[in-house]
């Protein structure tokens, strides 16, 4: 088995008994050490996991049918592999419950025992109007056409380019008043277009990717989306994308305050949503986009 667990192997047996051994760590250090940048800062945040074929037995033997969420911390030493996690949560289908609660707890510690961090674990309901999984829009202005009136064409490249940031991270102090200077600019924006691959399949990962940031640096929204773009072919798990982002625009732009996130489209009937701040107080509630 590789260091990414069972994710590249190309015949998978599916258990049909509860089986918490097929969970796999991944450490974030591999990412993290692949950014190059404060470790600390890309530590504040959670991962947001939704499950949409949640099913196992109560006492009867009747399936039971929900929707789940995980809400992993950023802190957590381990990620899990995406692939065991839904081989895990196959082995919970044919086994009997009592209760919602019992299913909740037994996966809550599982999880948890396999990031070496407390995971969060809801069961949703179906018919549940409160839950944070019904259709969501993100914030801000949308940057997908902002290179429409662009002369050339956008390079294909094989890895992020966080150059194309330059340009944008030079104050203009002509236009920045001394109140300015002390609090930034408020910049709420978001793309589509943010697509990568899988690291071990190479199967592309696609994402709507948000950014609310405070800055005196000014946001050329084309530069902006060419960057986003730069990630087409760059191989990285959902939380590397995400926390490369974050390290390129704290680097360029110097935030006073900064928020990233991505909603990844769903694979296996499980969706990974990403989410990087700058401090606690700007975690956004979780929630689920249309192509979700």
């Amino acid at each position: 088995m590789s260091i990414h667990g069972i994710l590249g192997e190309q015949t998978t047996d599916y258990p049909t008994q509860y089986s918490p051994e097929t969970l796999y760590p991944i450490a974030r250090s591999i990412g993290r050490d692949a950014i190059g940048w404060q470790d600390a800062k890309l530590k504040v945040g959670v991962d947001w996991w939704h499950a949409f074929e949640m099913s196992w037995l109560n006492l009867q033997g009747i399936s039971q049918v929900a929707m789940a969420r995980f809400s992993i911390p950023a802190s957590s030493s381990y990620i899990v592999e995406s692939k065991s996690l839904k081989l895990y949560l196959n082995s919970i289908n044919f086994t009997e419950f009592s209760s919602w609660e019992e299913v909740q707890t037994l996966i809550a510690k599982d999880l948890s025992a396999c990031v070496q961090a407390e995971v969060k674990f809801e069961l949703i309901g179906l018919s549940n109007t409160e839950s944070g999984l019904l259709i969501s829009q993100p914030e801000g202005i949308c940057i997908d056409e902002a290179l429409a009136d662009s002369i050339g064409k956008v390079a294909l490249t094989l890895h992020p380019d966080a150059s194309l940031l330059g340009n944008m991270a030079v104050t203009e102090q002509s236009n920045i008043t001394e109140i300015d200077k002390k609090s930034g600019q408020s910049h709420t924006f978001y793309s589509n277009l943010l697509r990568s691959n899988c690291p071990v399949t190479n199967q592309p990962d696609w994402g709507t990717l948000a950014v609310s940031m405070t800055s005196t640096c000014a946001v050329d929204d084309a530069a902006m989306l060419r960057y986003i773009l730069s990630f087409r072919q760059h191989n990285g798990f959902h939380e590397q994308c995400v926390e490369q982002i974050f390290a390129d625009l704290s680097r360029y732009y110097q935030p006073s305050s900064l928020m990233v996130r991505a909603w990844y489209t769903r694979r296996g009937g499980i969706d990974i949503n990403p989410c990087r701040v700058s401090e606690l107080s700007l975690l956004p509630a979780p929630s689920r986009l249309i192509r979700q």
